[in-house]
């Protein structure tokens, strides 16, 4: 057997939170080129990652749901569902997130409410109702989108930063508890990306200017720049690897 043999994800089906954009879309296209069939969960339109999806000859489960107002037995549900229509559950990739920026002393508790709600509480709680589905088949892969923010403090996204802290905390916890069943947690932690949240700061032009000034690869990545980690990551090839954080990232932690 090749080593390329264990890139190979036909037969299995992932779940990518936050599909019809950005990151979800690109991450989801990967797993679809591997061989993966997709659940997509989306808020608004998936369209455009169904057709790329479906284009490659896999299964595409469209799961419009809003993770703000989504109650865990939804998830569970959700789940429950992908399992019925799809068949298996294999990879989980949470990357469903949103950022709100203020200055810390202005910052909402509607704000923060929402950012934590996303992007922390519905991973933990989606993770935990696929973690229950992997540990009892002996086997799954479990991604979270982590971020630049696990490490450092960032400027006035308080609950963004606090929110993927925290998920690089979990994925380690997680990773503790379920890897002797056969179930790898890790995350991806992309860095300055070409995507809708970072739409500001891009049309800062002092503060684009300074952050590629920052990037030794002298540009913003983009959504396809996390398609060979992905796959790596919901792969055989990845079976001995647990509890870690890749930055993926053109250099910035190295500078």
């Amino acid at each position: 057997m090749s080593i390329l043999d264990n890139f190979n994800l036909t037969g299995k089906v992932a779940l990518v939170t936050g599909v019809g954009q950005g990151l979800g879309h690109g991450m989801a296209v990967a797993l679809a080129e591997a061989g993966a069939d997709i659940a997509g969960l989306y808020l608004d339109d998936c369209s455009l990652t169904e057709t790329a999806v479906t284009a490659l000859d896999r299964r595409f489960l469209p799961l419009q749901t809003n993770l703000e107002t989504a109650s865990v037995d939804a998830l569970n549900q959700l789940v429950a569902q992908i399992q019925s229509e799809l068949g298996s559950l294999d990879i989980l990739v949470n990357n469903a997130g949103i950022i709100r920026r203020a200055p810390a002393v202005d910052f909402s508790e509607t704000d923060w409410n929402a950012v934590i709600q996303i992007n922390l509480n519905a991973l933990f709680f989606l993770s935990q109702a696929a973690g229950r589905v992997m540990v009892a088949q002996g086997s799954g892969k479990i991604i979270n989108i982590a971020s630049m923010l696990s490490f450092q403090g960032g400027i006035t996204v308080p609950a963004y930063t606090a929110a993927k802290s925290a998920v690089a905390g979990l994925t380690k916890a997680l990773a503790n508890e379920w890897a002797a069943a056969g179930v790898n947690v890790n995350a991806i932690a992309p860095g300055y990306m070409a995507t809708a949240n970072t739409a500001p700061l891009r049309a800062d032009e002092k503060r684009n200017q300074a952050i590629l000034e920052r990037i030794p690869a002298a540009r913003w990545g983009m959504p396809e720049d996390l398609g060979g980690v992905t796959v790596f990551l919901a792969s055989a090839a990845s079976d001995y690897l647990n509890g870690v954080i890749i930055p993926v990232d053109g250099g910035w932690l190295a500078r």
